[in-house]
């Protein structure tokens, strides 16, 4: 067997028989915990290009290499790679125990299935097509049988992926998505995954844009693997102490969600959709009318022009600006929806500009590809190119003009009306054509960049945009939501497992639709969901045409008092959820966290699938079933203060609490410092110049002499909550602590001082 291998500092490529045409494998040390493993096909001046990865690690790992007649050794000060003559890699870590093992797997279902059999399972519906079952390049390894998974983005089922399948292909399916994962394929591609085993965590990104195949442990019990349809194999094994390191060091690659805008963590009001500037001014005035804070109403394809994009109704939304400047009163700001199909119709700027720019994408015989959306016959933008996100980003100033805030992506995997667009249309870039299958899964990624760097060019603030379809790396861009969900209970349920695996996967600032978007919700479930996404950083109800109205005055008084509870909650820590948000922006860790991150070796988190923890301060866990007022709470090792009630509870085992419709389980870490705000009805600036420290002292003693140093401080951060003044040194951080020893027991320390407007009062509350 040819085997041949070249060695330098932070790479090793080996030449092998196995390898298709004149392929090479190439190893390469991009830390000493990031491995990057990947195929380079042996064409001249080959580049290989990701869409996720934009800045690799400053400073490259290295490599110490040795070798016997069986395997090339090669060691970084973190893990050590033995590479099989067959090219099956096994990892170790730096202790000598094994962490990641290859199998050798030539197995193929297709290969034990006649033509018959196959287009049996094609016309049920269990197969879309025999590509199901044929890849360029799988990689099999090896189950010990007590790991878990986490990770895929937003993929339905439970928190831990064991013993399921997966398929990355962006897809916008209308029917109820469902716990088991029939659903193989959603909105998101987002490759990456966590390995958790007692001692033992790692995460793996395939970085390959292609359709690809997930399956952990479903086809076989003693394996997981994963596969691509085609172009080259390229993932990333992603070591670290901790799940937290493993996120910390992939984010490193991908990039990490920004600084938000502060009002952009409040509450979003949306419907498709409301159809007229009158109603949206109402529906304002019912806010207020309702003492409900809200800072942002959202504007579906119904204020468009024929639903043509950049444009609006001179008949329903007469003056966009005029519109949102009388909202801006009352602190609310509009957001509005585009989708990147652009109506074909001569005379239309958008289109006449993008014909006589080449800026479509065409079939192979060069002509302008048509298919229909919501404006009816469409062409798509071709996002691959620089120059047409540069266009499509400028075109986002129509939108400011017009007191636009925030800008949400739709339709973007791309969604088309007369069938998927075909595998071969051409999708011209900077250097190269991309077809469809190559690009398909990044589309709603690169559409989310073309905005945000529209949106930050012309508008000089952080952009705020929203995206249904993405990929690894949109973090960058953009927030998320998790699609056309019901509103049933299912989906109340698999919100949180959703929203976690999501932040897992490097997309922190996510949300779903409030009360569901599709079918028709009902008081008990609406006040169940405003509950149990309390703290959801993405904080918006959306609901469908031709469903109940989901406005929380449209039910009976009690749902309304309970939504109203729930609405203040979250706006009172939102000091914390922006204090999060900051954290995240500088190491990746997401503000909605499973058990599991904070508690990695109580085996009762490891699935967790109905609680989770807002950093690591506030736990949440609750009601999602209908009829149901007492349930099981399992609280970690420490002291959890009861939020309702205020009473200490020592963790470490499940109680049962009592918790009627409104009540949701809320317990706060004994020793927390917790910064808040005063009652408030939206985020402008002057609502947020007073602070409210709430200190939860641990024990059952109200001395906070028994808090630890480990838990009795707590560092806040401030900035404008705007623009990017920031990054120059615009912000305060406050060091908060308590002293038994002082009068209110608080102290405020001012470690950094370089935003001028302090906070006009300070106060401290002990719970």
């Amino acid at each position: 067997m040819k085997f041949k291998v070249k060695h330098q500092n932070s790479s090793v490529t080996i030449k092998n028989d196995k390898l298709p045409g004149n392929s090479s494998l190439h190893i390469d040390a991009i830390t000493d915990n990031i491995i990057r493993i990947h195929t380079v096909p042996g064409i001249e001046d080959y580049k290989s290009h990701s869409f996720a990865i934009e800045n690799m690690p400053e400073t490259p790992g290295s490599f110490n290499i040795s070798s016997n007649k069986h395997a090339i050794t090669a060691a970084t000060n973190c893990v050590t790679l033995k590479i099989k003559k067959s090219l099956q890699i096994d990892i170790y870590n730096k202790k000598g125990s094994l962490v990641c093992s290859d199998i050798e797997d030539n197995t193929n279902i297709a290969d034990n299935l006649s033509e018959e059999e196959i287009t049996q399972l094609i016309q049920e519906g269990h197969i879309a097509d025999t590509s199901d079952m044929q890849f360029k390049y799988k990689i099999t390894k090896k189950l010990t049988g007590n790991e878990v998974f986490y990770g895929l983005g937003d993929k339905t089922g439970f928190l831990d992926k064991k013993g399921y399948n997966y398929i990355m292909w962006n897809s916008d399916n209308p029917d109820p998505h469902v716990e088991n994962p029939t659903f193989r394929a959603l909105y998101k591609s987002v490759p990456f995954f966590i390995v958790h085993r007692p001692n033992c965590t790692y995460g793996i990104f395939l970085d390959n844009t292609y359709k690809s195949y997930f399956d952990f442990g479903c086809s076989d019990a003693g394996s997981y693997s994963f596969a691509v349809t085609d172009g080259e194999l390229d993932y990333y094994f992603i070591y670290g102490q901790s799940i937290k390191e493993v996120i910390r060091n992939y984010t490193s690659l991908t990039g990490r969600s920004p600084l938000p805008q502060l009002w952009t963590l409040g509450y979003h009001q949306s419907r498709w959709s409301y159809s007229s500037a009158n109603e949206v001014t109402e529906l304002a005035d019912s806010f207020k009318k309702y003492n409900i804070p809200c800072d942002a109403i959202h504007l579906d394809i119904d204020y468009m022009d024929k639903y043509k994009v950049f444009t609006s109704s001179s008949g329903r939304f007469p003056s966009l600006n005029s519109l949102s400047n009388k909202l801006l009163q009352d602190g609310i700001k509009l957001v509005s929806i585009i989708d990147p199909g652009v109506k074909a119709e001569d005379g239309y700027y958008m289109y006449d500009e993008g014909i006589n720019n080449n800026y479509f994408a065409t079939t192979e015989d060069g002509e302008i590809y048509h298919n229909a959306v919501w404006p009816g016959d469409s062409v798509f933008p071709a996002f691959t190119s620089s120059q047409v996100r540069q266009w499509w980003g400028e075109k986002t100033n129509f939108l400011i003009n017009n007191g636009i805030a925030g800008i949400w992506n739709d339709m973007n995997e791309p969604a088309s009306f007369n069938g998927p667009l075909p595998d071969n249309i051409i999708f011209p870039g900077d250097n190269k054509n991309y077809t469809h299958k190559e690009i398909h899964n990044v589309y709603g990624h690169l559409m989310a960049e073309a905005t945000y760097n529209g949106l930050k060019e012309n508008s000089h603030k952080r952009p705020f945009v929203i995206t249904r379809a993405c990929y690894s790396g949109s973090q960058k861009y953009t927030t998320v939501w998790t699609g056309d969900n019901q509103s049933i209970w299912a989906h109340l349920k698999l919100a949180i497992p959703q929203m976690l695996n999501l932040g897992m996967s490097g997309l922190p600032f996510c949300g779903v639709d409030i009360g569901g978007f599709g079918s028709n919700t009902t008081p008990e479930l609406l006040s169940r969901w405003i509950e149990a996404c309390c703290f959801s950083p993405l904080f918006r109800n959306h609901s469908a045409k031709m469903t109940r109205r989901q406005e929380p005055w449209t039910f009976n008084k009690s749902t309304l008092d309970i939504y109203r509870k729930y609405v203040k909650l979250h706006y009172k820590f939102i000091p914390y959820l922006y204090d999060l948000c900051y954290e995240e922006s500088l190491t990746g860790i997401p503000m909605l966290r499973p058990l599991v991150m904070e508690y990695e070796n109580d085996k009762n988190v490891q699935t967790c699938n109905d609680e989770y923890l807002v950093g690591n301060s506030i736990l949440v866990a609750p009601v999602t079933s209908p009829g149901v007022s007492v349930r099981s709470v399992y609280l970690p090792k420490g002291i959890w203060v009861d939020y309702n009630s205020g009473k200490r509870i020592k963790g470490g085992r499940y109680i049962l609490y009592h918790a009627p419709l409104d009540v949701c389980p809320i317990f706060i870490k004994g020793g927390s410092i917790l910064p808040t705000y005063p009652d408030i009805p939206n985020l402008d600036m002057k609502n947020t110049r007073r602070l409210v420290i709430e200190f939860y002292p641990s024990e059952y003693s109200q001395d906070p002499s028994q808090c630890t140093n480990n838990s009795c401080y707590y560092m806040h951060y401030q900035d404008n909550g705007t623009d990017f003044k920031y990054q120059t040194g615009e912000y305060n951080l406050y060091k908060f602590s308590f002293s038994p020893n002082r009068p209110g027991g608080l102290k405020t320390e001012l470690t950094r001082n370089g935003y001028k407007e302090k906070y006009k009062s300070i106060s401290a509350v002990t719970r």
